[in-house]
């Protein structure tokens, strides 16, 4: 398994990391909240952590919902997490010029899975020299996710990291193919398993996504049984007045016990990857 590394903190290999924070960076108090909180707890169960939240929510399902303030003040917010509580932070881009605009502070760069296959995107993306993320898109087989791979190998990426966030099944709904993970995981890099947006309802309330909040902790430790080296959740300290993704952001409150359960099954699950001979 190749590892990569993000201003100093191993991706991949025997360290997890957890990449967490507000789905829309919608104010510097909402976000710092939730930055400080959830360094806190990855601290204790020794996890890595990475700070996520979007400058600008281009691919919202209607023209009615928040994208955010200005993409300059979402920007001046994530410099302002980074610096602050020194951590890595990370952010989606939508167009190639993106990259570029988030390249001097941004550790790790999010590609979102509507745009998994934008061959100029993740050239972008890669000539940064920051390491690529990307969310494989909803009509995406695991297996089809090594195309993505490829591209980003060719563009020499400084890093590649692939994020499982759900299938498409019929309308207004998601699946998550756990033995996709472990295919994913064959093509040598590290895979990430959304436990947030895997439990979308897709345009179930027309211009607004749907969701089923109470399937995310049945997804992420179904994840962490399978075995992934990663884990990203939206995370928010009051979902309900979120600006956006409200129904999939778990509240801030609740994370330190789902972490904590997630904690206790990658002990067992490394138990049992070792012991285990490969078929």
């Amino acid at each position: 398994m190749k590892s990569f590394n993000v201003e100093g903190l191993e991706i991949g290999k025997d360290k997890f990391t957890f990449i967490g924070g507000t789905c829309l960076a919608e104010s510097n108090d909402i976000c710092c909240e939730t930055a400080e909180t959830i360094k806190e707890i990855c601290k204790d169960l020794g996890f890595n952590y990475i700070y996520k939240s979007s400058f600008d929510k281009a691919g919202r399902s209607s023209v009615k919902t928040a994208r955010g303030e200005s993409i300059q003040n979402s920007l001046d917010i994530l410099r302002n997490i980074k610096k602050k509580y020194e951590v890595p932070v990370t952010t989606d881009i939508h167009l190639p010029e993106h990259a570029e605009m988030i390249a001097d502070f941004v550790g790790l760069i999010q590609i979102p899975a509507f745009l998994s296959r934008q061959t100029d995107l993740l050239e972008a993306a890669a000539k940064t020299g920051r390491p690529v993320n990307v969310k494989k898109g909803q009509f995406m087989a695991p297996a089809d996710a090594w195309n993505v791979i490829e591209k980003l190998e060719a563009f020499d990426a400084a890093g590649i990291m692939i994020t499982e966030r759900g299938i498409s099944f019929g309308y207004n709904k998601l699946i998550v193919d756990m033995p996709g993970l472990e295919i994913m995981r064959k093509f040598g890099h590290p895979v990430c398993f959304d436990s947030t947006h895997s439990a979308q309802l897709p345009g179930l309330h027309g211009p607004y996504t749907g969701g089923a909040k109470e399937t995310i902790p049945a997804l992420a430790r179904a994840a962490m049984a399978v075995g992934v080296d990663a884990m990203f959740m939206e995370v928010h300290p009051n979902p309900e007045k979120a600006l956006s993704d409200g129904t999939t952001q778990w509240p801030l409150h609740k994370l330190r016990d789902l972490l904590e359960q997630v904690a206790a099954i990658r002990e067992t699950t490394l138990k049992f990857q070792k012991e285990l001979l490969p078929l």
